[in-house]
């Protein structure tokens, strides 16, 4: 299977990059295109994995090929479209193409060309390619609600924390998150997040042993504060830029601080979980003001999320159909068949002679082996 993570380094050079994309650009494509598919999933009523699969494909197909020659709202719909397929919630090409028309203007919509029908299911093509059709895809959500209910205290603010968690892992798939980390790190990060920003702390858990220093040492192994501050700094990066009012073309103008980042200050507990200073006024406490703002207008997590998988297609090979009833037999055939007629000549062989055969008179008048014949011609051997 290929292996779809990769370093800062490689994201910061892809086709895009090559092509004369900026990285700032790129990135911005890739949150408008995740967007589009969440708007667009959301009001065709699809489910969260649906739409979280669409997004990986999103950020798959651009490690392979440019905006410049792909564009996003027809890729995210493409996506979209291939994502339903995949998780057993299909929608139809044309509905899909209905619903993007009202969520974009008229200039943007032109980028499907005169046939957007055939234009994405081109595209799919295409994108079934890029992705080596490895079609199955984790989530944090299995994870998040797994590690969750190892954790013990207030039922209340657990319940809030992992909503924000939920609400984070919704947002962190408008970046390359997908492209940096498993799904369980992604998961553990931003219920640590959550956590600092609910005041929720985790003082004991479900399975502790003496050799596991903070909660999610049972779970992941050697995931330092530094890779978890790094995650957290990249979704509120997240609402830091969408609370700007930046025009979208041309292209975003670089950050000046893009790659500094304040530590996120706090007071480590002997369990290794940290408790927010309330009265930092530093950058990282705008960041967060955001991040509650953006929290309120989220949907609210579904109560009967389901277990992993969801509802993914059964495992390779597939088992044979039994739906699809036996070929039809030969057409009846009017009347009897015609008498089968067996040729009787040439006449056959002559019979075997006994034992005897000399004293007997068989080589003087042997047997005529077809009486309906007249008799053969025999060799001179025969007289």
């Amino acid at each position: 299977m290929p292996c779809w993570y990769y370093d800062k380094k490689e994201l910061r050079n892809t086709p895009s990059k090559l092509d004369g994309i900026s990285y700032e650009t790129e990135m911005r494509y890739r949150k408008e295109g995740a967007r589009f598919i969440k708007e667009t999933g959301s009001k065709m009523d699809l489910g969260y994995n649906t739409m979280a699969t669409g997004m990986i494909y999103f950020h798959r197909f651009y490690m392979f090929h440019s905006f410049r020659q792909f564009p996003r709202y027809v890729t995210a719909c493409c996506c979209l479209f291939l994502a339903g397929k995949v998780e057993e919630t299909p929608k139809k090409c044309k509905d899909i193409i209905k619903t993007a028309k009202s969520l974009l203007s008229d200039q943007k919509f032109q980028t499907f060309g005169e046939d957007p029908k055939e234009e994405v299911m081109t595209l799919e093509r295409i994108l079934l390619q890029t992705i080596k059709f490895d079609l199955q895809v984790e989530h944090p959500y299995y994870y998040l609600l797994k590690y969750a209910k190892c954790l013990k205290g207030d039922k209340t603010k657990l319940q809030k924390m992992v909503q924000m968690a939920w609400t984070f892992v919704n947002d962190s798939l408008c970046t390359t998150l997908a492209l940096q980390w498993e799904p369980e790190i992604i998961a553990v990060a931003l219920m640590y997040l959550a956590c600092k920003l609910s005041q929720f702390e985790v003082v004991d858990w479900i399975g502790r042993t003496s050799k596991h220093l903070r909660w999610w040492d049972m779970f992941v192994e050697d995931v330092t504060m530094d890779l978890l501050e790094d995650i957290c700094h990249q979704v509120l990066d997240l609402y830091q830029s969408s609370s700007s009012t930046a025009p979208e073309s041309p292209p975003l103008a670089p950050r000046a601080a893009q790659g500094s980042h304040t530590p996120i200050k706090g007071l480590v507990t002997s369990n290794g979980q940290e408790k927010m200073d309330v009265d930092s006024s530093t950058t990282v406490a705008s960041q967060l003001t955001c991040a509650m703002k953006q929290q309120q207008q989220q949907p609210a997590m579904p109560p009967d999320a389901p277990p992993y998988p969801y509802n993914t297609l059964p495992p390779y090979p597939y088992p044979a159909p039994t739906h699809i009833a036996p070929p039809p037999g030969p057409p009846h055939m009017s009347g009897p068949p015609p008498p089968m007629v067996f040729p009787t000549y040439p006449p056959g062989f002559p019979p075997i002679p006994p034992p005897n055969a000399a004293a007997s008179g068989f080589y003087a008048n042997p047997p005529n082996p077809n009486p309906n014949l007249p008799p053969p011609h025999r060799p001179p051997y025969f007289k």
